[in-house]
């Protein structure tokens, strides 16, 4: 696994993080999920430097030319109902792909935290590039979850697991665990994970401040 912290270099999506942190600026639910959108087409362009490319011959009005395009639009899948806002950045980019949707969600008590799946709607994913869109990467359960279940069914020839804010802890559990070929991405690492296991500093709940309290 290589993971790819992005605010390892100055770029403006920094700010657009700094946006989506700021507690006064984050009421603005329209300005929160187009900081999402925005940083999901930045996520994108980055995770497509690093795909297969093929050589490729088209006509221009004076003379043909030889590019270089993906060998297949890689498959985009999220996690409802928060992921949706960043998972729309992608589309910008990867605007022909095949997309899923998969239903999950925390199941919290006082002495477990539990993921509940109730929903998947999958394209074919074997022998294709897949990238899996989830903001928020806590405990990581949420993820391995998704991936045993996917890789259950599919044989992906590799996975792209692309949040906006980690926990070291969610981290570490993945590295521990996922047993396929995959490169973590995010936006920031943050300091851990505090007692309800929600980030820290972290940025909120992306799924309540995108589109309202769930009961």
């Amino acid at each position: 696994m290589t993971i790819h912290n992005l605010s390892e270099t100055n770029t403006i999506a920094l700010a657009f993080l700094a946006e989506l942190r700021d507690r006064d600026i984050q009421r603005d639910r329209a300005r929160f999920r187009h900081n999402l959108e925005r940083l999901g087409a930045i996520m994108a362009y980055e995770i497509s430097r690093h795909l297969t490319y093929v050589s490729q011959k088209v006509e221009t009005p004076l003379a043909p030319a030889h590019v270089l395009v993906p060998d297949q639009p890689p498959v985009l899948l999220t996690i409802l109902r928060a992921g949706l806002p960043y998972f729309a950045g992608f589309q910008y980019f990867f605007d022909q792909s095949d997309c899923g949707f998969i239903g999950a969600y925390r199941k919290e008590s006082e002495s477990q935290l539990a993921i509940e799946m109730e929903y998947m709607a999958l394209p074919p994913l074997t022998d294709r590039t897949v990238i899996l869109i989830d903001p928020m990467l806590a405990t990581g359960q949420s993820v391995l979850r998704v991936c045993g279940q996917l890789l259950q069914r599919e044989k992906p020839r590799h996975l792209h697991l692309a949040a906006l804010v980690a926990a070291p802890e969610g981290i570490a559990h993945i590295q521990k665990k996922l047993n396929a070929s995959y490169d973590l991405w995010t936006f920031a690492i943050d300091e851990k994970l505090n007692q309800q296991l929600y980030i820290v500093p972290g940025l909120g709940d992306a799924g309540d401040l995108s589109f309202g309290e769930k009961l």
